[in-house]
């Protein structure tokens, strides 16, 4: 054996059981039981409060919204992509959701952006689209977008 590799050994052995107590202290006990997953999260994350319910409790109540949604190329979205989390809603009536609209609001799709494929998106620019308009939902329907309003 090389003399150096006999200084270099302790060296090597005790890097090694440092690396292996340290593991040991930072590696959660569940992790590895499911998988590469630490599996006490599941019942962590399913105790989390739900915040979205889902297009489908939308459409259970709006059914008129989601006729004119099924149609139309904003069909693939979920309401609460525009609405925000809307399991409070479902739950109590009474607490409103966003009625969003605004340029902001919809230029975070449809603003003009190179990156963005113009196939997948339609795109405009924002700041001089109809300018005389405040918000995007004066003209287009949001549920219906190609049916201009007057």
């Amino acid at each position: 054996m090389p003399p150096q590799l006999k200084t270099l050994l302790p060296f090597f052995a005790a890097l090694i059981l440092f690396f292996l107590i340290i593991r040991h202290f930072l590696i959660p006990e569940s992790f590895g039981e499911l998988g590469h997953y630490r599996a006490n999260s599941i019942e962590e994350i399913g105790d989390l409060p739900i915040h979205y319910a889902g297009k489908s409790v939308c459409i259970d109540c709006h059914d008129i919204e989601a006729e004119q949604q099924r149609n139309d190329s904003h069909a693939s979205l979920s309401c609460e992509i525009c609405h925000g989390p809307g399991a409070k809603h479902a739950n109590d009536y009474e607490v409103k959701l966003i009625k969003s609209g605004t340029r902001k609001d919809c230029g975070r799709c449809h603003n003009l952006h190179s990156a963005r494929k113009i196939e997948a998106v339609v795109q405009v620019n924002i700041q001089e689209h109809h300018t005389e308009r405040e918000n995007c939902i004066d003209c287009h329907n949001p549920h219906a977008v190609w049916e201009l309003k007057e």
